[in-house]
């Protein structure tokens, strides 16, 4: 059974999240840009308790504080774009795209380099993101007036990083209303990624930075007004989020209605940051405070007033489903988003048997490391993971962060035998609110790269630590994500994150380090990689399940707890796992997809190039490329192939 609203809310706290809160890993209807006002919402601030409206949203006009900025015609942006070669093509088509999205930009720490004009949020109006979806065709259009055979090798892999991207972008247009953007994930959701945005991402460095959040403050319910607009065409286009989902999200929601200014992570952020600033005055610190204060009283709590009211009418109409098959043309959006997500041809039947098919192997292993302990074989994955939770000992909740950075300071060391590049970024292992989530540096470098290792206020089975931090830091998505940021690379490649790379890169690295012999003498340590590998092939079977086959919720919450080990309760929370595939539907697909075309493509290299084979070399030109489609990836390996076989 599902759980209730308070038990829900207490278990969300350790749930795993994804390393890009913002930008290139988003869905596709997330690439938006200049914030529009709160004085023109006024007709979709009365919204009934029941059905739906026949008329059309009206969307919120511009902000009369904002400089105005009309979106260039097609026709402008291609002026704009003629002439340049290939290199200033990139830069130039990207600074285009990029500023639509100014929170992007100014968590970058890119806004001074961008020319970042006025002080806005990101734009997520109908007609924005309509105008931005032109944008990717008129970009696209424009790349393949440049010859790709007369380009340089490293040109060539840019045109075809960008061709892929630029085309997925383009046929996400068709799917733009289909989307959960106001549920409880905080990936998903807008009203959870905006509080992230001010919580964690947008400076406070200055006194001119903190009267910029303020003003940004101001403008968080003209956003959430856009978003109940974006809701109700969602309606209209026959789309609803399940029931449970918006009746979890709706409960955040209310929490934050109901709370008081000075009590919401809003202005608690920025109450701290304001505090550690050097050369102002207490009377000046005051002021930003007061200032915030009321922002966040007149426009951040009546935005969440509004947003509940909407929910509370779409919690009227929810369907009882889970899975997108129920929406129409949804397994064509389905069929969209695998491809998204893995950047495979991948169907949903053939990603389901993989994930069957890994299953069985990853649980061969299982048994077979349980007989070596001595433990009892007959007996289930949960009660045999209790034994290797209990067997592998706890870390107190004081000593977590020390630990994690012990982990990770240790593989860092151990590296050598299969690296010689490394990057320069910081990696900071911090409490959060979240467990298990990387966000990379800010590309200025002046945000270092963060491993979110939970709240810090509960005992940590040792045993699944070791695999959590390979995962987040090293050598999964810091060495990744740094090294792909420091390399001299157009900057689209320096910043787009491709999920079935990215996910892929870290869950090999999982996998490496006992390649490397890091869980020589740790079998429980093994035994957790494993149990993380399981859970990500069981994302496999579940994702289609639902979405394709037509899963019910606990249907595959059962088949997640005997085919993972995890069971209510622990870290890794069964219910909270099905409904984040509920609601982010063909993301969890990507992880193991991307970790078995690396292995594929590391074996295919072994076999042909023989004593020639270096993992060194091989790591390097999978890593040096920034993030990337699987076929480019593979495209890129083969070409290296060649390269050394010709030598």
């Amino acid at each position: 059974m599902r759980k209730n609203l308070s038990t829900f809310i207490t278990a969300l706290i350790p749930i795993l999240v994804l390393i890009w809160i913002f930008g290139c890993s988003a869905a596709p209807t997330k690439e938006i840009s200049t914030i529009q006002p709160a004085e023109a919402v006024a007709e979709i601030k009365e919204i009934p308790k029941e059905g739906t409206q026949d008329d059309q949203p009206q969307v919120p006009q511009s902000h009369p504080t904002q400089p105005q900025q009309d979106t260039p015609p097609a026709d402008s942006v291609t002026a704009r774009l003629s002439g340049l070669t290939i290199d200033e093509f990139f830069e130039a088509s990207w600074r285009e795209l990029m500023t639509r999205d100014p929170e992007w930009v100014l968590a970058e720490g890119m806004a001074q380099e961008y020319g970042l004009q006025g002080v806005a949020l990101t734009d997520i109006s109908d007609g924005y993101i309509r105008e931005t979806q032109q944008m990717y065709t008129t970009v696209l259009d424009t790349l393949y007036t440049y010859n790709r055979e007369h380009l340089t090798t490293q040109q060539q892999i840019s045109f075809d990083v960008y061709e892929w991207y630029l085309n997925d972008r383009a046929r996400g247009a068709e799917f733009m209303y289909y989307d959960y953007p106001a549920t409880f994930f905080p990936v998903t959701a807008v009203h959870e990624g905006m509080m992230f945005f001010f919580t964690d991402l947008h400076p406070v460095a200055s006194k001119q930075d903190a009267e910029d959040y303020i003003t940004r403050l101001q403008q968080v319910d003209t956003k959430f007004a856009q978003l109940v607009v974006r809701l109700k065409l969602g309606e209209q286009a026959g789309v609803v989020p399940p029931k449970f989902a918006v009746q979890w999200g709706l409960y955040g929601v209310n929490n934050m209605a109901n709370a008081s200014p000075a009590t919401t992570p809003y202005y608690q952020a920025f109450s701290e940051r304001v505090n550690q600033l050097t050369g102002l005055s207490s009377d000046e610190k005051q002021d930003l405070l007061n200032a915030a204060e009321g922002a966040v009283k007149d426009s951040v709590i009546p935005a969440y007033i509004d947003l509940a009211q909407y929910l509370q009418h779409q919690e009227s109409i929810a369907p009882t489903d889970e899975g997108v098959w129920q929406f129409n043309e949804g397994d064509a959006y389905y069929e969209y988003l695998l491809s998204h997500y893995t950047t495979t041809g991948l169907t949903a039947d053939e990603i389901h048997e993989i994930g069957l098919q890994e299953l069985d192997r990853i649980q061969a292993e299982i048994r077979a490391i349980s007989n070596q302990l001595g433990y009892p074989e007959g007996e289930s994955l949960p009660e045999l993971f209790n034994r290797v939770a209990k067997d592998g000992g706890y870390i107190t909740s004081a000593d977590v962060i020390e630990s994690y950075e012990s982990i990770i300071d240790e593989a860092d060391q151990n590296l050598d035998a299969a690296f010689d590049i490394r990057p320069q970024a910081e990696l900071l292992v911090i409490r959060s609110p979240i467990k298990g989530m990387y966000v990379h540096a800010s590309l200025d470098g002046t945000r270092p790269a963060t491993f979110h290792a939970g709240p810090g206020n509960t005992t940590e089975e040792y045993y699944a630590m070791p695999t959590l931090a390979y995962h987040e830091g090293v050598p999964g998505h810091h060495l990744q994500i740094s090294l792909a940021q420091e390399t001299e690379l157009p900057t689209f490649r320096n910043l787009i994150s491709f999920l079935g790379y990215a996910e892929g890169w870290a869950l090999y690295a999982e996998k490496l380090a006992s390649e490397l012999g890091w869980y020589e003498n740790d079998p429980y340590g093994d035994l957790g990689r494993l149990q993380a590998e399981a859970f990500r092939a069981a994302r496999l079977v579940i994702d289609t399940g639902i979405h394709d086959q037509g899963w019910t919720f606990e249907q595959a919450e059962r088949f997640f707890t005997e085919n993972t080990g995890f069971e209510p309760g622990d870290s890794v929370e069964p219910n909270l796992q099905i409904a984040r595939y509920i609601v982010w539907p063909g993301q969890s697909t990507s992880y193991k997809i991307g970790m078995l075309k690396i292995l594929q493509l590391r074996q295919k290299a072994m076999d042909q190039l023989g004593e020639q084979f270096d993992l060194k070399e091989f790591h390097n030109v999978v890593l040096s490329n920034g993030s990337m489609p699987l076929d480019v990836l593979e495209g890129v390996i083969d070409n290296y192939i060649k390269g050394k076989m010709s030598q």
